[in-house]
């Protein structure tokens, strides 16, 4: 406590995600599918399935937000596989490289979500199935404080039962990035496949349409260390 009294508690900066409506025709780093940005030892992640996942969404992280600033978010999705994410932990943590962990009932993993620090060039072609559109981020105060339910980064969880925790297999524990609400439509290009337990042929959820929150190692032990987190 200082001689002027009890510092004031400074809620942590976040930012809303807005999705345009134009189509984009040319590569941009804040964009629901487009040209994914890659760090120079990065691969387009695969499915178990062995097909390229879906780029539903990216973007760079401002500066301010704690941990992970600066940094490049991108989730991605197999288009043939959908269900809600299954956490996989073994004494207390979760399992080394929990990321490429089976599903239940799958094998293997549908989803991977990546913090890069110095994506590249874009890709020379688009996601193919995801309508590329252009995303914006603004400073953003919630009215209804941890529980309001936004697409947003930074800030604070707003669970819609009860937080959950989770250590990375390196030992730390897992900080709040990103969230995306329960139900929010990507749409696909004609002619995409059709998502499995989709509510529409012509668009996308996450993980059967979940509320989807993004904890990522604040360690940085790998840039796939980013789980995401399912609540209805």
């Amino acid at each position: 406590m200082s001689e002027d009294g009890p510092a004031e508690w400074a809620a942590p900066p976040e930012y809303l995600v807005e999705i345009g409506t134009e189509p984009l025709d040319r590569p941009a780093r804040n964009s629901v599918g487009g040209w994914p940005c890659f760090d120079d030892d990065q691969e387009w992640p695969r499915c178990f399935c062995g097909d390229r996942m879906a780029l539903f969404f990216q973007l760079d992280l401002p500066d301010d937000i704690e941990f992970f600033g600066g940094e490049h978010l991108s989730v991605f999705h197999c288009a043939h596989h959908n269900d809600a994410s299954d956490p996989v932990t073994a004494d207390g943590r979760l399992v080394p490289r929990f990321w490429e962990a089976p599903q239940p009932p799958f094998p293997g993993s549908f989803w991977r979500v990546l913090l890069q620090r110095d994506p590249g060039i874009p890709e020379a072609e688009p996601e193919p199935a995801v309508r590329a559109l252009p995303l914006s981020l603004r400073p953003f105060v919630d009215a209804h404080g941890p529980f309001g339910m936004h697409f947003k980064v930074g800030g604070t969880a707003a669970w819609a039962q009860y937080p959950e925790r989770y250590w990375c297999a390196c030992g730390a524990e897992l900080a709040f990035v990103c969230q995306v609400p329960a139900y929010r439509e990507f749409g696909v290009r004609p002619g995409a496949p059709v998502q499995p337990y989709g509510l529409r042929d012509d668009a996308y959820m996450l993980f059967l349409g979940n509320e989807v929150y993004l904890l990522a190692c604040p360690k940085r032990c790998d840039p796939a260390a980013v789980l995401p987190v399912n609540q209805r």
